[in-house]
C-alpha cells in the first residue's frame, strides 16, 4: 500500500534522511521505531506531503505521489495523525470531529464515520460536547486518532501517539490499533515506545541518524542482542 524508496531530506545543510526506503502492506501494522532526531517526523512529513524530499519516491496504491499536495494525498486515502494532536482546542469534540470529514458529502456518511470513532473510543461519545483543551492527554489523543479516521483513509500513519501518556492509557491506544487493523485499516506507527511498538506492529523498521537500521518482525528483533542494547532499552 505505501512504498517508499530511497527517500533523502535535507535541511539546508543538515542531512535528516539518507537514503531511507520502506514498504507497507495492506492490512499490516508496521512499526518505526527509533530515538528523537532519528529522522522519523521527517518521514511522516515527507509521506504526508508537508516537505518535498530532495530524492527518491514515494508511491501510494501503486501511484506516485510525489509532487501532489497534503490535501490531495488524503482525498487519495492516506491520513496522518501528527505529533502534538493537530486538534482545534477551542472546538467541541463533535467540531472537531467534523473538521477531519471535511471531503465527506452526505450528513450519513460524516454521521456513519463518527459513530465508528465512538465505538473505538466510547468515552469521546460521552463528552462529544466538551472543548478538546479540557481533555484529558489521553482523550486527547484518542480524539486526534479519530479526527484522522473520520477522512475514511486506508493508510493511517501515526506519529508518536504513546507520546506524555500514562501505561494504561497506552495499553488502551495499543488495543485499539489492534481493532483497527482487525477492521481492515492499514498502520504505520511512528514511535520510540519501543514496547507499544512490539506489542503490536507485525513487522518493525528501526531507525538512527536519518537511516534504516533493522527490519524484522518484533520477536525476531527481541533476539538481536544489538537491538535489545541499542535501540529497545533492555
Amino acid at each position: 500500500m505505501l512504498e517508499v524508496d530511497g527517500v533523502t531530506v535535507r535541511y539546508g545543510p543538515f542531512l535528516a534522511l539518507d537514503g531511507v526506503s520502506l514498504n507497507v502492506a495492506r492490512g499490516e501494522i508496521v512499526g518505526l521505531i527509533g530515538p528523537n532526531g532519528a529522522g522519523k517526523s521527517s518521514l511522516v512529513r515527507a509521506v504526508g506531503g508537508l516537505i518535498v524530499p530532495a530524492s527518491g519516491s514515494i508511491r501510494f496504491n501503486g501511484a506516485v505521489i510525489d509532487g501532489r499536495p497534503a490535501h490531495q494525498r488524503i482525498g487519495l486515502g492516506l491520513s496522518i495523525v501528527p505529533e502534538g494532536r493537530g486538534l482545534f482546542p477551542q472546538m467541541s469534540v463533535l467540531e472537531n470531529l467534523q473538521m477531519g470529514a471535511f471531503s465527506a458529502a452526505a450528513e450519513a456518511e460524516v454521521q456513519g464515520r463518527m459513530d465508528r470513532c465512538f465505538g473505538l473510543f466510547p468515552i469521546l461519545a460521552e463528552r462529544r460536547r466538551q472543548l478538546a483543551a479540557t481533555l484529558s492527554g489521553g482523550q486527547q489523543q484518542m480524539l486526534a486518532v479519530s479526527v484522522g479516521l473520520m477522512s475514511n483513509p486506508g493508510l493511517c500513519v501515526l506519529d508518536e501517539p504513546s507520546l506524555g501518556l500514562a501505561p494504561i492509557v497506552i495499553q488502551q491506544i495499543g488495543a485499539t490499533l489492534k481493532r483497527m487493523r482487525d477492521g481492515g485499516l492499514t498502520v504505520l506507527l511512528v514511535e520510540q515506545n519501543a514496547r507499544l511498538t512490539c506489542d503490536v506492529a507485525d513487522r518493525i523498521y528501526v531507525m538512527q541518524s536519518g537511516r534504516i537500521r533493522y527490519h524484522d518482525t518484533p520477536q525476531a528483533l527481541f533476539r538481536n542482542p544489538e537491538v535489545l542494547e541499542s535501540f529497545l532499552s533492555v
